[in-house]
């Protein structure tokens, strides 16, 4: 079994700064994608950023220019720091990554529990 562990979240000024991890334990073989999600209302998650196995990167409008995305594959960690924080990016961020648990497996798709990021004075 995979599991996903988030941390780094809490309060934070307006422009600010904070930095999430996410590392992933249990019967890993490989992670393509690591991707950063901010979770709205209801279903809705919204792209903050993604980096795929060679390292490239893609970023979601609010992230651009402010966030960036990292990985270490050797700790199966995501990393997602966040710099320029404003109260509009005050929401609870969870990783999702895609693994493949052994060498003749497809992906899988797992989900950490979420982090609150909160940016308030």
């Amino acid at each position: 079994q995979v599991q996903l562990e988030e941390s780094g979240g809490g309060l934070v000024q307006p422009g600010g700064s904070l930095r999430l991890s996410c590392t992933a334990s249990g019967r890993i073989f490989s992670i393509t994608y690591m991707d950063w999600y901010r979770l709205g209302p209801g279903d809705q998650r919204d792209l903050v950023a993604s980096i795929t196995s060679n390292g490239a990167t893609h970023y979601g409008p609010s992230a651009e220019g402010r966030f960036t995305i990292s990985r270490d594959d050797a700790k199966n960690t995501a990393y997602l720091q966040m710099n320029s924080l404003q109260p509009e990016d005050t929401a609870v961020y969870a990783c999702n990554f895609q693994i493949q648990s052994a060498a003749d497996f497809g992906t899988e798709s797992y989900w950490g529990q979420g982090t609150q990021v909160t940016v308030s004075l």
